[in-house]
């Protein structure tokens, strides 16, 4: 009771619900974040719940990997408090979110297969899709193409889901770049959504910003360590695609004069999407299996130039600063020519860094 005694203080004062609502959203979220955290990292050493360091380890000590709980646990009350209106029916969006959380959790504690993790994100995709209506429908002329097929719509918004989420996924291999990432690209939602009035999805990028600043609290601890896992990963990674399909969505069927959609997500998500190509690419070159895991990441080549863990995460997220403020300043361009940008500053800061990276390791040989 003594709860909504402070709701209904907040709300006779001059203030404007939707900005109780983002304080709320965003208080509800980091609190649960801090509380759970602890109480996880405790039941996790009772229970030897632990990520043991291997081969490919960036740390040298077993740490708990259920953060992902509670970053699940923080959003969920906080936009089901808060988020009165996602743009689609929430049962479907919790619905959807709750079966990656679930086959998150069991690949953190027992390991799930690849191709059950795939279903888990289409049926969650497709709970979106089918249950929403929100979809690719357009590449607002991107190569010229404009309105596209429903069917080819729903194929690319599937694959769209798809690889996001593993690229997030992918990233997430050094202490606070992932959850840095996720605040930066939640920022840049929750600027666009509140401009265009899209105030539910502004929400919940609010109760994404407040529980990954509440988790990086602890990932960068030295003595209360605690990874995201993949519970955390899916989670979050599906909730940034979820909110990048609906901007997508919103920008082709109304009249918000926004006309390079397509192209400002690469930028917003460009280090995941970048460290996905790369890697990709440079294991189908070895003939290697793509999925197969190595040590080509970009936060890999960065570890190379002597940076420690910290300072390798800060400088990926300024990096992908940089290219959100390029987008921004550039976004009344016409959408092919800002791609073209998009693919000159992408090209020349991979092979830039691995240049430099190459250059030392001969040095160093030498």
């Amino acid at each position: 009771m003594e709860n909504f005694r402070i709701l209904d203080y907040l709300y006779s004062l001059d203030i404007s619900p939707i900005y109780i609502n983002m304080i709320g959203a965003y208080f509800v979220g980091l609190i649960l974040t801090l509380i759970s955290i602890p109480k996880i990292i405790r039941i996790s050493y009772k229970k030897q719940l632990m990520d043991v360091p291997g081969e490919r380890s960036s740390h040298i000590d077993k740490v708990p990997t259920l953060g992902g709980v509670a970053l699940f646990f923080g959003i969920v009350v906080s936009t089901s408090i808060f988020a009165t209106d996602l743009g689609v029916n929430y049962s479907f969006f919790l619905s959807a979110i709750t079966i990656l959380f679930f086959i998150g959790l069991m690949d953190d504690l027992l390991v799930v297969a690849p191709d059950k993790k795939l279903y888990g994100q289409l049926i969650s995709t497709i709970l979106i899709i089918f249950g929403s209506g929100i979809m690719i429908n357009s590449f607002s002329g991107l190569f010229g193409i404009y309105e596209i097929p429903y069917w080819v719509g729903v194929i690319l918004t599937l694959f769209v889901f798809v690889v996001l989420i593993n690229a997030y996924n992918l990233i997430d291999g050094l202490d606070g770049l992932a959850s840095g990432l996720g605040i930066v690209i939640s920022l840049c939602f929750l600027y666009i959504f509140y401009r265009i009035f899209d105030f539910g999805i502004g929400i919940l990028a609010i109760s994404t910003i407040a529980v990954l600043m509440g988790f990086l609290r602890y990932n960068l601890s030295n003595k209360f360590k605690i990874f995201m896992g993949d519970t955390g990963s899916m989670v979050i990674g599906f909730i940034l695609t979820f909110m990048a399909v609906r901007f997508l969505y919103v920008s082709e069927n109304s009249n918000l004069g926004i006309k390079t959609g397509p192209v400002l997500l690469l930028f917003i998500f460009v280090i995941p999407v970048l460290d996905t190509i790369t890697v990709f690419t440079i294991r189908i070159l070895k003939g290697k299996h793509p999925l197969r895991p190595d040590k080509n990441h970009l936060h890999h080549q960065v570890l190379k130039l002597g940076f420690n863990h910290l300072q390798t995460s800060m400088f990926l997220v300024l990096i992908n600063i940089i290219f959100v403020f390029v987008a921004y300043y550039f976004r009344n361009l016409e959408i092919n020519k800002l791609f073209l940008i998009f693919v000159i500053l992408s090209f020349s800061f991979v092979f830039s860094l691995r240049y430099i990276v190459n250059k030392k390791l001969k040095n160093k040989i030498q």
